[in-house]
């Protein structure tokens, strides 16, 4: 596999690079509705466009900076995750899974059509899907060779615990724009071959002949073979790996929100973060069997950077910063971080404008003016 690198994402670009929005037309706090859904999965921002995306699992609303509602995309009943905004085409994209199924997509939605409250996503064309066979096949690995794969964290299977997908964030390689994916991971705490985060990254310069109405009663498998890269971040394992994937090019990094995992050999952080220099380099996936007893497994290994707290025993750096159900740069080191609450047929979610400082106890704080 050719080195595109992941991490050498240091031009202008991206989703968030300034995408640029006025900083004096951001709000400060901004609340995404109250819906009959899921919980916040995920936001996104349109700088230029003055437009705020919340995922709700199964629902998609738009809002703009002044807080008003201006749609909402409905009709789905996978699971819709993290979110970013592409400024290249103007749309948003959102992970998109069908578990059941074995089916993982990216949802690529042209969010500029949304202009009401209600919109069926079935019934209109402007929400496509692109299936990632690359996640099925880790998905459906049997590990044990006994002819089953359960959904079920217990499950000796799954290729690297891999549980589906969720954080996605887009960044550029030199001319090139690339949209980079997280693995769920389940939180198996059992087994030692689920301490890596995955990250796969894609060149969607064609994907045009991919992108597919969705039918749930018969799952489209149309979608690219070929991967732009793939790599393994050691942070202990997280439940349901990344949830919120994000790469600030003020800061010239990439952020990982998770759940907190439950592994007591590992500090179990909620934030990592990875320096956009720091190029990948093959190495053993410790934890992970190789081909030969007693090996490890090799892959394309990327280092956490070296701020935040330090786990003195296993190395591992990052803080406990919640950010895991919103959590998107929009230049300028400053950042959105999203909240949820509420209950069943009423979930809602708050977003904050925080700056990052990147003390180990205390990164983001609050913009109050």
């Amino acid at each position: 596999m050719a080195l595109l690198t992941l991490l050498v994402l240091t031009t202008t670009a991206s989703a968030h690079a300034d995408n640029n929005a006025d900083v004096a037309r951001l709000p400060l706090r901004q609340n995404g509705g109250t819906w009959d859904s899921g919980h916040v999965q995920g936001i996104a921002v349109d700088g230029r466009g003055g437009y705020i995306y919340y995922s709700f699992t199964t629902l998609l609303a738009k809002y703009d900076l002044k807080g008003n509602l201006v749609g909402s995309l409905v009709g789905w009943h996978g699971h819709l995750g993290d979110l970013d905004f592409n400024p290249a085409d103007g749309k948003v994209y959102g992970s998109l899974e069908y578990k059941k199924d074995a089916s993982f997509y990216i949802a690529v939605i042209d969010v500029s059509r949304i202009d009401r409250v209600g919109i069926e996503a079935g019934s209109s064309n402007l929400f496509r899907t692109v299936y990632l066979p690359e996640v099925a096949t880790d998905y459906r690995a049997d590990l044990d060779g006994d002819g089953r794969v359960e959904d079920d964290e217990a499950s000796p299977d799954h290729r690297y615990g891999c549980s589906g997908i969720d954080g996605v964030a887009f960044g550029r390689i030199g001319g090139k724009h690339y949209l980079t994916v997280a693995y769920g991971i389940y939180g198996n705490t059992a087994r030692a071959d689920n301490d890596h985060q995955v990250l796969l990254q894609y060149d969607i310069s064609d994907w045009a002949k991919y992108a597919s109405p969705l039918i749930e009663a018969s799952p489209h498998h149309r979608g690219p073979a070929e991967l732009a890269g793939k790599y393994f971040v050691r942070t202990g394992n997280t439940r349901f790996g990344v949830q919120n994937l994000a790469y600030d090019v003020s800061g010239r990094r990439w952020f990982m929100g998770v759940y907190q995992g439950a592994k007591p050999n590992f500090p179990n952080y909620l934030l990592f973060s990875v320096d956009a220099d720091t190029r990948p380099r093959v190495g053993s996936l410790v934890g992970v069997p190789g081909r030969a007893v007693g090996t490890w497994a090799r892959g394309e290994v990327i280092p956490l950077a070296s701020e935040g707290l330090k786990d003195v025993s296993t190395g591992i750096k990052g803080w406990m910063q919640k950010a895991d159900v919103g959590f998107q740069p929009v230049g300028r080191g400053l950042f959105y971080i999203a909240t949820s609450s509420g209950g069943k047929h009423n979930q809602t979610a708050d977003i904050e404008l925080v700056r990052w400082f990147g003390s180990a106890k205390s990164p983001l704080l609050p913009i109050t003016r």
